[in-house]
């Protein structure tokens, strides 16, 4: 079952139990999906790590906004937020630790012989591709400069 028929189906779910907050999340990321298929040379169907992109993406869209409404006091404004972000999270793989991100990142940093910030881009970018939907880009950005220091 493909993550989009996952979307419909927490859709339909989430209209029977009248949750609005769910619902207006699930029909955001369908939203970005058919988007994402219909864009100028994109294929009929979007590969999974393509749906996972967009899946993060929308979940560090709705902390960012959240972090904002906080940052300015308006609580009320940000709940709803958080709250679609864990829907929406719901249908990512399971995060990895801090702990397994800094394993992965120190293997990389060897196998690469990475010395120094000159070499960040370079462990960035295959951390990057081996966590992709594991991990989040601003944690193994901060690990990886933290070893590299």
């Amino acid at each position: 079952m493909s993550l989009q028929d996952d979307i419909m189906t927490a859709m339909k779910v989430a209209m029977k139990e009248k949750n609005t907050t769910a619902l207006t999340a699930l029909r955001a990321v369908k939203s970005a999906i058919l988007l994402a298929q219909t864009e100028s040379g994109a294929k009929e169907e979007l590969t999974t790590e393509q749906e996972l992109k967009i899946l993060q993406k929308q979940v560090k869209q709705r902390k960012d906004s959240a972090a904002v409404y906080l940052e300015q006091g308006r609580e009320d404004l940000a709940q709803p937020e958080l709250a679609e972000a864990e829907v929406i999270a719901q249908f990512l793989p399971k995060a990895l630790s801090d702990e397994e991100i800094t394993k992965v990142v120190v293997e990389t940093i060897q196998k690469t012989g990475a010395e120094g910030m000159k070499d960040m881009g370079k462990v960035m970018g295959i951390v990057s591709k081996e966590l992709a939907g594991k991990a989040d880009g601003k944690t193994i950005s901060n690990i990886v400069k933290a070893k590299l220091a």
